[in-house]
């Protein structure tokens, strides 16, 4: 269990320790955009809100949903802390955060602070098609068994 800074702290972590996966974006602007973010950020934790309402990471073709869990289910959850893979040849990040009726106004303000943070609807997560293509290199199959 943790207190809502401390929680904000784990957010930021996880958040920058993604961002840093990419060599064309830079750790402290990660860092600057979190602190933009850490008062509302903490107020979201406080509340509730990032339970129902997650704070949504997009780096590249990373598209990671951030949420809390309090009560009981916070005893018995197993988190993952660890950075998201996928980042590695971002060149672009964006932290979408929620802006649930009653901090509306702080939501705003924190995203108009750093051009790295948003208070949009985030973009829905990138899909590949199920059918985009075989799986199998048939061609290639064909080589290898003719060569042998």
């Amino acid at each position: 269990m943790r207190s809502a800074s401390s929680t904000w702290a784990v957010i930021v972590d996880l958040v920058v320790d993604t961002v840093d996966q990419s060599s064309a974006l830079s750790r402290d602007e990660a860092v600057q955009a979190m602190s933009a973010a850490e008062a509302v950020g903490r107020m979201l934790v406080a509340a509730g809100h990032l339970q129902q309402h997650p704070i949504t990471l997009v780096v590249g073709k990373v598209h990671c949903e951030i949420t809390t869990v309090s009560g009981t289910a916070a005893l018995t959850l197993e988190e993952n802390l660890n950075p998201v893979p996928g980042s590695a040849g971002a060149d672009d990040f964006t932290v979408y955060l929620p802006s649930p009726a009653p901090l509306q106004e702080q939501v705003k303000a924190a995203a108009d602070s750093h051009v790295r943070l948003s208070d949009a609807v985030p973009p829905a997560p990138e899909t590949k098609a199920a059918n985009s293509g075989s799986l199998i290199d048939h061609e290639a199959l064909r080589r290898a068994v003719t060569q042998r």
